[in-house]
């Protein structure tokens, strides 16, 4: 498929960005809240099918297959107009309450170790998971709610001439906090510690699996590969880093080597402090950790001087200025954290995802700062700091 010359140059951009040279700007692109993009359209007086992506011809954009263990549509349990309460192919019933931002978890099926083990997942390499609309859980219930979601490949296909398109798959812990439910995950951990690894294992496999299956099925359409999969909150790690270590970490190592194997960088999606195993995600060959919370204390400046060019920066730009509508702070945030850009290795974004609490100027302020001040030989003004 043919792509345009400016794909062409924002492709350039991102994998120069990721290989830790100085491009002609710094990368920008976003994870965006339904909610959000409603208001951005109306507050800028723009049309019902307006996107951020194509608006300001962002950099990069990231596609989700379906993942779920079960391929299945999802069963109704209750639709009214304020509410859908549904089972999906997590064998999860979640909750989605329209005017919410996010669904609720209400229950999960699989709530025993027992049951853990006899569940079967069905083949990662149905080709329903890529060529074929239909219900899942990630794509479907989030912020909104959506039935039959279109075919990935024909996501991919219709980006692939205007964006670098990455794909994406989750790891062992999003699964298990879908599957299961944090509760269970964590509890499971302590009560029955090897035999809840095997599992892992062989979930690990599974989603190493889905991921084959997907780069395969887009045959040579991506352009990288977002893994998804949280393990902190605010303070530090949900679990013991070392029971990471030995149970999660080999399939994310493998799932990069994978990638890496078909020349695709990966981006790690990983909300919270993930201080204690940063290092390990050098040591994986990590391309790029995403969001670094600044909510969890995570600095893209300060980790940029600890690590140099050891691994790049995706994010770090803290969602709770944006949402104050403050130009002068909101200008601070942004010049500031363009300093872990220096020699390349940063691609800007939020500090996890822009909320229907940002207004659309601000927003669209946002990115005019970015292309103002992020163009090589950045600079920042009274905001620069040696790096």
């Amino acid at each position: 498929m043919e792509r345009s010359n400016k794909c062409l140059g924002k492709l350039t951009r991102m994998n120069m960005a990721l290989s830790h040279q100085e491009p002609d700007r710094v990368p920008i692109s976003d994870f965006f809240w339904g909610s959000f993009v409603k208001r951005w359209r109306k507050e800028l007086n723009l049309p019902d099918d307006a996107s951020p992506y194509t608006y300001y011809d962002l950099d990069w954009i990231v596609t989700m297959p379906n993942m779920d263990p079960k391929i299945q549509s999802f069963e109704t349990i209750k639709e009214d107009g304020l509410e859908v309460i549904v089972k999906t192919g997590f064998r999860t019933t979640m909750r989605k309450k329209f005017d919410f931002p996010m669904p609720e978890f209400i229950s999960w099926e699989v709530d025993t170790i027992e049951k853990l083990e006899k569940f079967e997942f069905d083949d990662p390499y149905d080709k329903r998971r890529y060529f074929e609309a239909g219900d899942n859980q990630i794509a479907g219930v989030g912020d909104g709610f959506e039935r039959n979601s279109p075919a990935w490949i024909d996501t991919v296909k219709k980006l692939h001439p205007d964006f670098p398109v990455y794909g994406s798959i989750i790891e062992c812990s999003e699964c298990l906090t879908r599957l299961l439910g944090q509760e269970n995950t964590l509890f499971w951990m302590g009560m029955y510690s090897d035999q809840f690894g095997v599992q892992i294992n062989r979930i690990g496999q599974f989603y190493l699996d889905c991921m084959k299956a997907q780069i395969k099925a887009a045959d040579g359409l991506l352009d990288g590969m977002v893994i998804w999969g949280d393990v902190a909150y605010k303070q530090t790690m949900l679990f013991d880093p070392e029971y990471w270590r030995m149970y999660f970490k080999p399939w994310v190592k493998a799932m990069i080597e994978e990638c890496h194997k078909n020349n695709l960088p990966v981006i790690y999606h990983g909300c919270g402090n993930v201080e204690l195993i940063f290092e390990d995600f050098i040591e994986m060959g990590l391309d790029a950790y995403n969001p670094l919370e600044v909510k969890a204390n995570m600095d893209a400046v300060e980790l940029k001087k600890k690590h140099g060019n050891k691994i790049g920066y995706c994010g770090n730009n803290n969602i709770q200025v944006w949402e104050t509508d403050d130009k002068e702070q909101i200008r601070k945030e942004v010049l500031f954290k363009l300093n872990a850009a220096k020699g390349g290795g940063y691609i800007f974004q939020s500090d996890h995802s822009v909320s229907s609490d940002v207004s659309g100027q601000s927003y669209d302020y946002i990115v005019k700062l970015v292309r103002e001040h992020g163009k090589y030989p950045l600079h920042l003004k009274e905001f620069d700091e040696t790096i």
